[in-house]
């Protein structure tokens, strides 16, 4: 089973800890997992200039750093998003990386390759906001597809891991060990049990609109050769 996992941060505090947990509980072999940090993978804040919209993402100027961060989420079987809480959201860095693979989204060009794929969102914080932050990263995935995403977050009283007290740290385990046996299950079923409802409901609104669509030939013509304006579907 492949993973790759994205690390909101280059910290490694309480969510790169909780991330290490919960695929030690999955026993995940190291050679299986493909990591990102963020800034040090992709240090861009997107400039607006709508080029992997209205071009294609090889325009995109980071495209560079970019790709190799798509590719790996096309290969993987699971991924992993993963950010403290910053002011009650992600980190600045992970959402600079959401914003540039926005062109992957339903309403322009998703990859059949998502359908299937299982995330979990992790988020830890001293105070508050894991809700917040896992909103988001949910959201990415699910709008580009990805078939099931599980969130885990917690707020561990304490501005480093080293510092969190050992029955929270025993909390820890026991939820990230339930978690990953639930994340195995669900990986190895993917394949039997296909997209979301979730996904099928956008995607077939999303061709409605695709049929009409005269503003963005890269996303319409994208739609048109994978066949899907005219009945063919990505799973």
């Amino acid at each position: 089973m492949k993973v790759t996992v994205i690390y909101g941060t280059m910290h490694k505090g309480s969510t790169y800890n909780c991330v290490k947990n919960l695929l030690n509980n999955t026993k995940i072999n190291d050679s299986d997992i493909t990591e990102f940090f963020l800034p040090k993978d992709m240090p861009h804040f997107c400039c607006s200039c709508f080029s992997c919209f209205l071009k294609g993402e090889d325009y995109c100027p980071h495209y560079k750093e970019v790709q190799p961060i798509a590719k790996a989420l096309e290969e993987a079987d699971l991924i992993v998003l993963s950010s403290p809480v910053y002011v009650l959201n992600v980190s600045g860095q992970m959402k600079a990386l959401l914003d540039h693979l926005g062109y992957r989204w339903m309403p322009h060009r998703p990859y059949q390759e998502m359908f299937s794929k299982v995330g979990v969102v992790i988020s830890t914080a001293a105070g508050a906001g894991t809700k917040e932050a896992n909103k988001v990263m949910k959201k990415s995935l699910l709008f580009m597809g990805v078939r099931k995403v599980y969130s885990y977050g917690i707020n561990v009283g304490a501005m480093s891991f080293e510092d969190v007290g050992t029955k929270k740290k025993e909390k820890i385990e026991k939820q990230l060990q339930k978690l990953g046996d639930k994340v195995i299950k669900s990986v190895k079923n993917s394949s039997k049990k296909g997209p979301s409802c979730f996904a099928k409901m956008l995607f077939y609104l999303m061709r409605m609109s695709q049929k009409n669509n005269k503003w963005n030939k890269t996303d319409y013509n994208y739609w048109k050769d994978n066949g899907w304006l005219d009945g063919k579907k990505p799973w």
